[in-house]
């Protein structure tokens, strides 16, 4: 059920995000053509026309969000019923097709609800039948709706990577992070994100170009708060083994274009999940630490 709806998060959260961006575009340019009316110069035609176009686009919109409106299928817009919604058990059902068109039904959605449930029963058996086992359960679904999120868009939205950060935090403060305390979890966030933010600005310094969004910086920072800042190096080690292969992969198969950008979003969820059910300490003992 809970990768039932972070598929509605994956797809859904950054087309919010699109429309966001063109409300932001649209207030600028009425600013601006307030601006210039109060200082007594005319925008120009163009400007004045492109915000009327832009506030009328954005207004005939439908509303949008996790909840509204109601799955449809994207070929018929037939709405889907209840009992066509049941994670995994509808879509075997249905043999991966709309009811209504028979336009075929993306086989992600049912890996998505069979990978979280795996890995719910993975980070149960390594934290164990305790309360906090929904805790870890709860940010290892945030870290695969970002890699997903990440995969498809390159954008790693602050409205999940800031929440899972300060959960890191507020968790280890309230001691159930144990043995992680307080300022072992700060520390990991202030590591994590410094340590990208460098090579960040090494990178651009040294080619003029950049190498990785902010976003990445946030990521490796909730995942230093969650796991502490020894677990920094691991992550990021994880995180360029699984990249390598994993491009390796796209570019023996030819799905990896001259040019093309990979996120690394997705190989740091990877990473840091690696290192929750590895387990720090075996980690650690690999790298001789």
């Amino acid at each position: 059920m809970v990768g039932s709806f972070l598929n509605v998060v994956v797809y859904r959260l950054p087309l919010m995000l699109e429309r966001q961006w063109w409300r932001d575009v649209a207030a600028q340019a009425a600013d601006a053509e307030s601006h210039h009316h109060v200082f007594g110069s005319a925008p120009g035609a163009p400007l004045r026309q492109a915000a009327r176009e832009l506030d009328a686009a954005l207004a005939a919109l439908a509303d949008f969000s996790l909840a509204r409106p109601a799955s449809r299928c994207p070929s018929c817009g037939h709405a889907i019923r209840w009992y066509e919604n049941i994670p995994l058990l509808s879509w075997l059902v249905l043999r991966g097709r709309c009811s209504a068109c028979a336009a075929p039904i993306p086989v992600r959605y049912p890996l998505v609800e069979v990978g979280t449930a795996a890995l719910f029963g993975a980070v149960a058996w390594r934290v164990g039948a305790q309360p906090t086992a929904l805790l870890w359960c709860a940010a290892a679904a945030a870290l695969l709706a970002l890699a997903l999120i990440d995969w498809d868009t390159t954008l790693l939205p602050d409205s999940m990577t800031l929440p899972l950060l300060w959960a890191g935090l507020c968790a280890a403060a309230l001691g159930w992070l144990a043995p992680l305390s307080l300022a072992q979890s700060l520390a990991g966030a202030v590591v994590g994100y410094l340590s990208l933010w460098s090579v960040y600005w090494f990178f651009k310094l040294a080619t003029g170009k950049e190498g990785m969004g902010y976003g990445d910086f946030k990521l490796l920072a909730a995942l230093g708060a969650w796991l502490g800042w020894q677990a920094i190096l691991p992550i990021v080690l994880m995180a360029s083994v699984i990249g390598a292969v994993v491009g390796l992969a796209m570019k023996a198969a030819g799905a990896l274009r001259e040019g093309r950008y990979v996120p690394f979003g997705p190989f740091l969820a990877g990473g840091g999940l690696a290192v929750l059910l590895i387990g720090l300490p075996r980690v650690l003992e690999w790298m001789g630490w």
